[in-house]
Parts: structure tokens; C-alpha cells; sequence
């Protein structure tokens, strides 16, 4: 803007003393002659001649600023499109690492339930502690549950399902603390299914194992009956015998008593 006002003076006082020249020279010319013509425009001239000097210096400066302005709008655009990319860039790093957090926040979730899941299996297999027939001891979650499953079969009077059953469990945790209430088990059920001599196996296998277990006078008891039923009243009076000597304070010992004296 600058340029142009002084490009406009320029001409402006180009004009004027292109007037002043002509008045001034038409009164040299009439006052002092050729000669001071002569010099007037040659004067004039050289005035003009600086003029336009000066004038294409301005055009020229005029172009440089232009080219100057021109390379500074393309740096400005350049910065623009690098600006626009990095957004571009840090946009997508954004969205990046959203969905990294959402992908760890799925893997951290994942791993919670796995882990979860794999507690509750552990815990199935973590020995328990359980109570049977007045004893207390710890045994696999497995091992609880065929055992129980047994001896619902024994209450329901199913007794040749719980002889299977039982013996089947026998086998299977010949190392178990239900060892002796199953054997005690299995002997009455083959008793009231009057498997004599299977019973009474039975009943010695678990005095055998478990001499006392709280459920043993009960079992030497079930012997005697089982040598009654088989006819032997000379080893069931032994084993009534022995039956008040070894446990003498149970209550079973009183019953044992009193079949003695019937025996006798």
C-alpha cells in the first residue's frame, strides 16, 4: 500500500513539473531566450529522466515484495497441509490407543473370568472337611459325593442297588476316611439281603481298619447276628464276649449282655 502512495506522488509532481516546464518555458523563452530555454528543458529533462528512474525502481520493488508475498502465502499453505496431517496423525493415534484400551480392558476381563472359573474348579477338588458317624476327617469333593449318593440309596430300603453301589465305592477309595462307614454300610445291606458270609467279611474287614471307629461294637453286634443266622451261637457268644470286653462302656455292651444271657 505504501508503494502505491508514493508511486502516485511520483507521478503527481511528474505532472506538475511537466506544467511548470511548459509555463516556465514559455516565459524563458520569451524573457531570456533560447539559451535559457535550452538549459530550462535540458533541466527538465534530467529531472524527468530521474523521475523515471525512480518510478521503475518502485515497479521493481513493487514485483520483489509481490514474489515476496507470493513465497510467503505457499510457506503458509505448506504449514496448513503439515499442520492437517499431524492432526490427521495424532487422530488416528488416538483412536490406536482407544482400542488398545478396549482390547486390554477385554483381555483383563477375559483373564478375571478365566481365573474365576478355574478357582471354582480347583475349589471341587480341595478336600472337605466332613463328619460321618461321629468321626471328623477330610475327603475330595468326589468322594463326598458318591458316598452320599450310596447311602441314599441304603435309606430308600433299595438294598441290592446300595450293596452295588457301596461296593463300588469300596474300591474306588479303598484310602478314604468313609472307608469304615461304608464297609459297615454294605455288611447290613448284604445282612438284610441275607448274604450272610459276605456280610460278616465286611463287618471284619471294617473292625480290621477301624478297631475304634465309634460304629465298631455296632459292627462285632451284627457279627453275632450273622454267626445266629448261620447257626454258630458258639462263636457268636465268643463274639459277644469280646464285644463287652473291648468296648465296656457303650451302650451296645448292654445289649450284648442281655443276648448272652439267652444264650447261655
Amino acid at each position: 500500500m505504501s508503494t502505491r502512495l508514493n508511486t502516485a506522488r511520483c507521478l503527481t509532481r511528474l505532472g506538475l513539473a511537466l506544467s511548470l516546464a511548459g509555463l516556465m518555458g514559455s516565459a524563458h523563452a520569451a524573457l531570456f531566450g533560447d539559451d535559457e530555454a535550452r538549459r530550462a528543458i535540458l533541466d527538465l529533462r534530467q529531472r524527468l529522466d530521474q523521475t523515471q528512474s525512480s518510478i521503475k525502481s518502485l515497479g521493481d520493488e513493487n514485483a520483489a515484495l509481490r514474489r515476496a508475498l507470493l513465497d510467503f502465502q505457499t510457506q503458509i499453505d505448506a504449514l496448513k497441509s503439515e499442520l492437517s496431517q499431524s492432526r490427521g496423525s495424532q487422530e488416528r493415534l488416538a483412536r490406536d490407543v482407544s482400542d488398545v484400551q478396549l482390547r486390554l480392558k477385554d483381555v483383563q476381563l477375559f483373564q478375571k473370568d478365566a481365573q474365576s472359573e478355574l478357582e471354582e474348579r480347583l475349589r471341587r477338588f480341595e478336600p472337605l472337611k466332613v463328619s460321618v458317624d461321629g468321626r471328623e476327617f477330610m475327603a475330595d469333593p468326589a468322594e463326598k459325593r458318591d458316598f452320599e449318593a450310596a447311602m441314599e440309596v441304603f435309606r430308600k430300603g433299595d438294598f441290592v442297588a446300595a450293596q452295588n453301589s457301596l461296593s463300588r465305592f469300596v474300591q474306588r477309595y479303598l484310602q478314604s476316611g468313609y472307608l469304615p462307614s461304608a464297609l459297615f454300610w454294605l455288611g447290613n445291606a448284604q445282612y438284610a439281603t441275607k448274604s450272610y458270609k459276605e456280610s460278616m467279611a465286611n463287618f471284619q474287614q471294617m473292625l480290621s481298619v477301624a478297631p475304634v471307629h465309634p460304629r465298631a461294637p455296632e459292627a462285632m453286634l451284627a457279627i453275632s447276628n450273622v454267626q445266629i443266622e448261620l447257626k454258630d451261637l458258639k462263636g457268636a457268644r465268643k463274639t459277644l464276649d469280646d464285644l463287652v470286653k473291648s468296648y465296656p462302656a457303650s451302650e451296645t455292651a448292654a445289649t450284648a449282655r442281655d443276648r448272652l444271657a439267652r444264650l447261655r
